[in-house]
């Protein structure tokens, strides 16, 4: 047995290394289970013990005309964003797949430069870009914004699929008499679809999450629920904002599930074809 041939000092390490990734994950997990319980609080103040339980604060934030416009605003313009970031990506991804041309990699790292350069500098360049367009007090100028730092999620989730992707199928499909748009709709797309999926839930994500680029480009009539949260703890501290965070971190953890299962559908999809080889 593998305990058996474990030597002393490879029990302590064992254990210190469980040890220390539990304090990790306590360190993580801590701000989130002590916002929770606040948000079902009868009380009015930010404090433990609870003096009581209530849904009063989710109440307060679905009959609000300071939360609900917010939540509906951040709706649109993820699903908006998300819609443009999905099309886009994908049609990207499956460009870099199927052809080689120079200066591909510097395109794919100016694509998915927003993924790694901090978002209030991407926010102060939208900013900038946009202002002389008249698109920094509405909502294109958010939806656009909101579609530049989604795309690089959805095109690093496509390539990552496509990376598996057995293009022999795409010259059976060929030499059946297929058209590259049939054997786009009924090959690659199936096959790839778990991975758009994938993108576009998590540019969902960064839509609906982000508020620096909200800061900065929504007028008055856009305010997004993350911003609107941080106008909240600047002007009055109200327990629906713990209301409004126990929501997005659900929506996250609902999220996750999703990307779970879509990642285990892809996998079953590309084990079909190997075995019928």
């Amino acid at each position: 047995m593998r305990g058996s041939t474990e030597t002393f000092g490879q029990r302590v390490a064992a254990g210190g290394l469980a040890a220390l990734t539990a304090l990790v994950l306590l360190f993580l997990i801590a701000p989130i289970a002590i916002i929770v319980p606040l948000s079902f609080s009868s009380g009015s103040f930010l404090y433990y013990p609870l003096p009581g339980l209530s849904l009063r604060w989710y109440e307060d934030f679905f009959t609000s005309t300071f939360w609900l416009p917010s939540l509906w605003n951040s709706l649109i313009v993820g699903i908006a964003a998300t819609v443009l970031a999905t099309l886009l990506g994908t049609l990207g991804a499956l460009g870099m797949w199927r052809t080689q041309f120079p200066g591909q990699r510097l395109i794919l790292a100016l694509v998915i430069a927003p993924m790694v350069v901090p978002v209030v500098i991407v926010a102060v360049g939208v900013y900038f870009a946009f202002a002389p367009l008249g698109l920094t007090d509405g909502y294109a100028g958010l939806i656009l914004a909101h579609t530049t730092l989604a795309t690089p999620f959805v095109v690093v989730t496509v390539l990552a699929t496509l990376a598996g992707f057995d293009r022999t199928l795409l010259r059976a499909a060929a030499s059946l008499g297929a058209r590259p748009v049939t054997a786009f709709r009924r090959v690659t797309l199936p096959l790839i679809l778990p991975g758009v999926a994938s993108g576009a839930v998590f540019a969902f994500a960064t839509s609906f999450d982000e508020v620096v680029v909200a800061l900065l480009i929504a007028g008055p009539g856009q305010r997004t629920l993350p911003r609107q949260m941080f106008a909240g703890i600047n002007d009055n501290i109200s327990l629906t904002i713990t209301a409004a965070a126990t929501m997005l971190i659900t929506l996250s953890l609902l999220l996750m599930v999703a990307v779970s299962a879509l990642r285990r559908r892809g996998e079953r999809l590309r084990r079909i074809p190997a075995m019928a080889a």
